[in-house]
């Protein structure tokens, strides 16, 4: 089993705080993850999908003072969004009582529903903690293996499958059920066909600029349908919109969102791109490229610090800016070359912005001055800086 980074930081919200939530898409690794971090806590274990387990919480405050004394694991808490205002009494209560943290840990699938409810009833009583699919620093570090996982994706069924081909139909079967199950279950009525169609389309304009208009006569539906289902998509942690950097610099800024299928796995499955080799000759490959070097910074980010890209009008542009805390900027190019070539546009957007630290984030492993002022470095090697530097 792969050892999650993700661990000892839910160890450490657990410490603190009485309620931790996880939050990541389904089959990401958190129920195992939880059950192991669970498993020496003296954990109880409720499946709120299993209807055994919810109906021991006929009477759920009853039930869960009960285990006053030990941590409390509610998987897929979303549905039961009912029991964020119970669980606020249980926290009061066991405070006065002298009970500190580590009273419940909870993981969601959805981000908005779970933020918004637990927002509401949980404020200064609740850490949350990202989850995202497997990353290049959880993996061997050799060029191999981050290529199974740029194909594969990080999802650790998919990743660790026996065979590309497994793998495949494993992703194929995950977006099946959240094309039948899932999206159904969070969102209003969808018909099936038109998310299907409007995910698979996202896969082919990977990382482009989100035009919902030019979607919605694409897919025969309203621009604000379009704009409803990517926030669907958005919510479930399966898409990414990556918004662009608002500064005043008496330049026309690209004002729209670039929008990306977060696990470059569903994006091949999405397209029906079976092996490295097949995704080599693909149109799509420099674009899965970007999406999945960005995934891979991204994870590693933690508040203050933010992701955008930057684009005007005249063609200046940075793939990936990040923000970090005290407004320093690092300016991120990706091109998936062994030899990488700079634009104009980026060097423009430089001069624009000015950032600390410039990079080129390339298909080897070294890093090196490519020039003046400018690094080239492969991913795993950039996700490592930017995790220090937030440390």
């Amino acid at each position: 089993m792969i050892e999650r980074e993700v661990t000892s930081e839910i160890e450490e919200a657990l410490d603190r705080q009485a309620v931790v939530a996880v939050i990541g898409p389904r089959q990401v690794g958190k129920t195992t993850t939880a059950l192991e971090i669970g498993g020496h806590r003296n954990a109880l274990y409720l499946d709120l999908e299993s209807d055994a387990d919810r109906s021991r919480l006929t009477d759920p405050v009853l039930f869960l003072e009960r285990y006053a004394d030990r941590l409390v694991i509610l998987d897929e808490i979303h549905r039961m969004p009912e029991f964020f205002p119970l669980l606020r009494g249980l926290v009061d209560r066991g405070r006065r009582e002298g009970r500190g943290g580590g009273r419940f840990l909870v993981l969601g699938s959805a981000s908005i529903d779970l933020l918004q409810q637990s927002g509401e009833s949980l404020a200064g009583r609740i850490a949350y903690v990202d989850m995202s699919p497997l990353t290049v620093r959880e993996i061997e570090p050799d060029s191999e293996s981050r290529d199974r996982l740029w194909l594969r994706g990080g999802f650790p069924d998919s990743f660790l499958a026996p065979s590309d081909r497994v793998s495949l139909q494993w992703r194929r079967d995950f977006l099946r059920t959240y094309l039948e199950r899932d999206i159904p279950m969070f969102g209003p009525r969808i018909p099936e066909t038109s998310m299907d169609r409007l995910w698979t389309m996202l896969a082919h304009r990977q990382g482009g600029i989100l035009n919902a208009s030019d979607l919605a006569r694409s897919l025969d539906i309203s621009p604000q349908s379009v704009t409803r289902y990517i926030d669907l998509l958005a919510d479930l942690l399966l898409v990414r919109r990556l918004q662009p950097y608002a500064v005043n610099i008496g330049k026309r800024l690209v004002k729209s969102p670039k929008v990306y299928v977060r696990d470059s796995g569903l994006v091949h499955a999405l397209l029906g791109i079976p092996t490295l080799g097949a995704l080599d000759g693909n149109p799509v490959v420099g674009a899965s490229w970007e999406g999945f070097v960005i995934e891979q910074v991204v994870a590693e980010l933690r508040w203050p610090a933010q992701a955008f890209f930057y684009r005007t009008q005249t063609g200046a542009e940075i793939d990936l800016l990040i923000q970090f805390p005290g407004d320093e900027l690092w300016a991120i190019e990706v091109k998936r070359s062994l030899a990488p070539r700079l634009s104009r546009g980026f060097h423009v957007a430089r001069y624009d912005l000015k950032p600390a630290r410039s990079f080129v984030v390339y298909a080897g492993m070294d890093m090196y001055p490519l020039q003046e002022g400018v690094e080239a470095i492969g991913v795993r090697a950039l996700a490592e800086l930017v995790a220090a530097k937030l440390e």
